[in-house]
């Protein structure tokens, strides 16, 4: 896998009300994050032309180009192939992105011990590329859920815990879906305070999502191409991993981040202000 599958975790954004004031740099950014092309309902959000998200009223949905300037906003390297859905509540966002590897079979064991090890081993790669990159250092601390498989709805779940720094804690809730040709990774970015009902919000926010037709997983047919990993190598680096005698992957790619919002009453006041003006349709 790419990009998108070293990804554990992310620290939040600024945002801070001075006095009950909102500074010139801050009424700029709002302006910055209103002008975004925000899809709102009944709108349904199109994903790499694989997959689609019908959005619920209190969920808001960028396409690539403004999912590009959203992680920019939020203190991140921008992206050209990432799609976001986010919480009009300000506490959570999470990012989608498609990997057309091809169809990865699901019947590997996962030893959450090892992989969290191989996990930690990228975090010290990813730290000198946040460093260069001028980002807050983050700091792997453990799993916040472990990794587990749904065979029924083919899908892969785990949570990693992060430090930064300045000692602010973040979670990353990360979602494979598998399909016919690739996986989509969906990952939360929330706080450890809100996680639990983040989470229950995600999962209610993923009922309205779909694999177009042709793309299930259970659509595969003889001849399609089958990816060369397990579900392993989806949580520490996927096809550009390299496999160990153990049939671990230990991964080569460098350990990214995403921005989160930072957990307190100014960011939801912000978001609600943002998201009370009538988003663009498409």
């Amino acid at each position: 896998m790419a990009k998108c599958v070293w990804r554990c975790a992310a620290l939040g954004i600024f945002l801070m009300l001075a006095a009950g004031r909102v500074s010139a740099q801050q009424e700029s950014l709002e302006q910055q994050f209103a002008a975004l092309p925000w899809q709102a309902y009944p709108a349904v959000g199109q994903i790499a032309a694989v997959a689609q998200i019908s959005l619920a009223k209190d969920l808001r949905f960028l396409d690539a180009a403004g999912t590009s300037r959203f992680l920019e906003l939020n203190g991140n390297p921008p992206r050209s192939d990432e799609f976001a859905l986010v919480s009009t509540t300000g506490r959570w966002f999470a990012i989608f992105d498609f990997d057309k590897s091809g169809y990865v079979k699901d019947d590997q064991s996962l030893d959450p011990a090892e992989l969290l090890s191989v996990l930690k081993k990228q975090n010290e790669g990813g730290m000198a590329e946040r460093r260069r990159l001028k980002l807050t250092v983050l700091h792997l601390d453990g799993w916040a859920i472990e990794p587990h498989y749904d065979g029924e709805t083919h899908r892969l779940e785990w949570g990693t815990r992060l430090s930064g720094d300045d000692g602010k804690i973040v979670v990353n809730y990360t979602v494979r879906l598998l399909s016919r040709s690739g996986v989509m990774s969906a990952i939360l970015v929330s706080a450890p305070e809100t996680l639990d009902a983040d989470i229950k919000e995600f999962k209610t926010a993923l009922r309205g999502f779909d694999f177009k037709s042709g793309e299930g997983y259970s659509e595969f047919r003889q001849g399609d191409r089958v990816a060369q990993y397990g579900l392993a190598a989806l949580i520490v680096g996927g096809a550009a991993a390299v496999a160990t005698s153990s049939g671990l992957m230990k991964g080569l790619g460098k350990f990214l981040a995403y921005g989160a919002f930072a957990a307190i009453a100014a960011v939801a006041a912000f978001f609600k202000r943002v998201f009370r003006r009538k988003p663009r349709q498409q």
